[in-house]
């Protein structure tokens, strides 16, 4: 056991983010994202949401001040009526840990192209839709 770290992130998950270096990307996807399809290395975190893990991880990893983003939404395809909800809750949550964030959106299928160069796909228990973000990482 170790001190500080939250409880719902497993060994594999603080391995990764240890890892991750300055302006290394991270996607915590919801749980219909096809993970497997777009990355090599996946971590699961089952029965958990987004919001939960986002506020645990940025208990540990800094978000990058040098980028012009620090976080980026998969943006609603043209003609869903969907309202993500969801996204206010990220977006309160990042910016109770950064300072005026910058959270961008790109298209779909723009965004499942992107997730092959993240450095780790966290499969989540979300179930929002539209619930994905991806995490850009900072130095401290």
């Amino acid at each position: 056991m170790l001190k500080g770290i939250p409880k719902n992130l497993s060994p594999e998950l603080v391995k990764v983010l240890m890892e991750m270096g300055h302006g290394d990307e991270i996607l915590l996807a919801d749980a219909n994202y096809p993970a497997k399809t777009n990355n090599q290395t996946i971590v699961r975190a089952d029965g958990i949401n987004v919001p939960e893990l986002l506020a645990s991880i940025l208990k540990l990893m800094p978000l990058d001040t040098y980028s012009d983003y620090q976080a980026i939404l998969m943006e609603v395809v043209k003609g869903d009526d969907t309202k993500p909800i969801i996204w206010d809750e990220y977006k309160k949550i990042i910016a109770d840990n950064f300072d005026k964030p910058n959270i961008k959106e790109m298209e779909r299928q723009e965004f499942y192209k992107y997730s092959h160069k993240c450095f780790a796909i966290i499969q989540t228990g979300e179930t929002a839709l539209y619930g994905n973000l991806i995490l850009k990482k900072g130095v401290i």
